[in-house]
């Protein structure tokens, strides 16, 4: 059965710091290009940074770069971004998604095009003083 979840949400204050972690279950994460996307209420869904699986090279939005840092870790086959300096801006969901095809997660995150192999549920990131 293959499962992916997101976990590591939480409320944060402004200029905080928060750890989110994809989870896979099922299948080998390292093989995929994982990206992580977010969507607040009634605006559109935008990408945040992803990691490609051929060389995990990394790749982040204007807007969480020199923020955000996403790495795997393929013991525990997460993979995981590393949020810092977080403002109310950031509070949309958080989703992680999947692909197996080389390039479609880092064209998706960039073009607004997805279709991915996998979506988790989301995970919400409140930042509330």
């Amino acid at each position: 059965q293959v499962q992916r979840v997101e976990a590591g949400g939480g409320m944060v204050q402004p200029g905080g710091s928060l750890r989110l972690s994809c989870v896979a279950s099922g299948f080998p994460l390292h093989y995929y290009g994982v990206g992580w996307f977010r969507q607040a209420p009634v605006k559109e869904r935008e990408g945040g940074s992803c990691i490609s699986s051929s060389d995990s090279n990394t790749y982040y939005a204007d807007s969480v770069k020199g923020r955000f840092t996403i790495s795997r870790d393929n013991a525990k086959n997460t993979v995981s971004p590393q949020m810092t300096s977080l403002h109310p801006e950031d509070t949309p969901i958080y989703h992680c998604a999947a692909d197996l095809t080389a390039g479609t997660v880092v064209h998706g995150m960039y073009q607004g095009h997805y279709a991915m192999d996998y979506w988790g549920q989301g995970t919400p990131v409140p930042v509330s003083s």
